[in-house]
C-alpha cells in the first residue's frame, strides 16, 4: 500500500511556530515518527510539503495512482474549496488530519473545506493523529464495510463488517476516549478487521461525544438505540451477539447490556474499561473532567458486570484508567490483568491480550 503525506502552509516550521500549541517536534522529527509507523502497517510512504496552494492541488493531482493521501492542509483547510475538489478529481481515499483540537480553538478553525471531500478527519490527537489515518486507510483497504444509520444525528451511524467467512456471531464494538469529540470509531478498527477475518460480523459503533448533544444521557441512549437496531435488522437479528467496549465505551457496554436493558447480549467483554466515574473524577487524568460533567447530568457513578457473561481485560501500566475499574468487578465477572500493557494496547489485536478475548467469543457465540 503506497500513501502520500501531504503536509500544508506552515507546517515547515514545526519546533518553531507556537510550541505551546505544536510542541518542539519538527517536521523531520513527525516523518520519522511518520515511517516508523508506516513500516509496522506495512504501509509505503512518500512525504511532501508545500506552503502554496496551487502545489498542493498539483500533489494531490499526482497521486492518482496510490492507494491513499494523508493531508494537514494547515491554514488552507478553512479557505480552499481547490484541495477540496483535487481529492474529488482523482478518487484516492484521503484523510484530513490537524494536529491541535480545532473544535476548540478559535471558532473559525471548526470550518473545514475539505473534509466533505475526505473519507475521514481525524484532530486533537496529537501527532499520532498521523498514525491514526495510515491506520485507517490499511483497515478501510483490508475489509469492505458498510457504514448504516440508526438514529437522526450525524453521530448515529455505525460500520458494518461482514465476516469473511464462517458463522461465528456478531461482535459489537464501542470506542472510548473519554466521551470527547476528538475519539471516535476509528480507533477499534484494527479490532474489527481481525474480528472479520476470524469469521465474526462486526459492528463499530460511533455516538455522541460532549459538545455534541452526548456524553449523558446522549452516549448511553445512542448505544442503547444501536442495540435496538441490531434487534430489528432482518440479517443481525439471528445472531449471537457480543459486545465489546473500550475505556468509556466499556463503561457504555455494561451500563447498555446490564439489566434491565439487556438485549440477548452473550457475552460483554470490557477493555481498560472505565466501570466508576466517581474514582476517574478523582484522578488528574485526562478523563477527570468528563467524569464530572457525566455525573453533574446524572450518569450512573458506577456500572456493575452486565448480565451477560463479563470478561475484563486490563493491562497493569495503564496510567489513564486505573486497573481499579476492572479488579472492583472481580466478583461478578473475569478479571484479567494483564502486565506490560497500557491502555491504548488494549486496541491492538496483536497484543497478548487479544487471544484470551478471541477464545471468550468463539466459546459463547460460535
Amino acid at each position: 500500500m503506497r500513501v502520500l503525506v501531504l503536509n500544508g502552509p506552515n507546517l515547515n516550521l514545526l519546533g518553531t511556530r507556537e510550541p505551546e500549541v505544536y510542541g518542539r517536534t519538527t517536521l523531520s522529527d513527525l516523518e520519522a515518527k511518520i515511517s516508523r509507523w508506516a513500516e509496522q502497517l506495512g504501509v509505503v510512504v512518500t512525504f511532501q510539503q508545500f506552503n502554496q496552494e496551487g502545489d498542493i492541488v498539483t500533489a494531490i493531482q499526482e497521486a492518482s495512482g496510490l492507494d491513499g493521501i494523508v493531508i494537514n492542509p494547515g491554514a488552507l483547510t478553512h479557505t480552499s474549496r481547490s484541495i477540496g475538489d483535487a481529492i474529488r478529481s482523482v478518487g484516492v481515499p484521503a484523510v484530513e488530519v490537524h494536529i491541535s483540537n480545532v473544535k476548540a480553538r478559535e471558532p473559525w478553525r471548526a470550518v473545514s473545506l475539505v473534509s466533505e471531500s475526505a473519507v475521514r478527519t481525524i484532530y486533537g490527537r496529537g501527532f499520532s493523529g498521523y498514525r491514526d489515518a495510515l491506520r485507517h486507510l490499511a483497515n478501510r483497504a483490508a475489509t469492505p464495510y458498510e457504514t448504516i444509520r440508526y438514529g437522526s444525528h450525524p453521530d448515529n451511524v455505525a460500520d458494518l463488517r461482514p465476516a469473511s467467512n464462517g458463522a461465528g456471531g456478531l461482535v459489537i464494538l464501542v470506542h472510548g476516549g473519554f466521551w470527547l469529540r476528538e475519539w471516535e470509531r476509528d480507533t477499534m478498527e484494527s479490532l474489527a478487521v481481525d474480528l472479520a477475518g476470524r469469521g465474526f460480523t462486526t459492528l463499530n459503533v460511533e455516538y455522541r461525544r460532549l459538545g455534541a448533544g452526548g456524553g449523558w444521557p446522549g452516549s448511553g441512549h445512542d448505544v442503547s438505540t444501536a442495540l435496538n437496531l441490531v434487534s430489528h435488522h432482518s440479517e443481525l437479528s439471528s445472531m449471537s451477539t457480543a459486545l465489546i467496549g473500550h475505556s468509556a465505551g466499556g463503561y457504555l457496554a455494561l451500563w447498555a447490556a446490564g439489566p434491565p436493558r439487556n438485549r440477548s447480549v452473550e457475552l460483554t467483554v470490557g477493555l481498560a474499561a472505565v466501570t466508576d466515574l466517581e474514582l476517574l473524577a478523582d484522578t488528574d487524568g485526562a478523563g477527570s473532567a468528563s467524569a464530572l460533567q457525566l455525573l453533574d447530568r446524572g450518569a450512573p457513578p458506577q456500572v456493575d458486570a452486565a448480565a451477560s457473561r463479563t470478561v475484563l481485560v486490563h493491562g497493569q501500566d495503564d496510567d489513564l484508567v486505573a486497573v481499579t475499574h476492572s479488579a472492583r468487578l472481580g466478583g461478578n465477572g473475569d478479571v484479567e490483568l494483564v502486565a506490560g500493557l497500557g491502555h491504548f494496547e488494549m486496541l491492538d489485536p496483536t497484543r497478548e491480550h487479544w487471544p484470551p478475548v478471541i477464545e471468550a467469543l468463539h466459546s459463547m457465540l460460535s
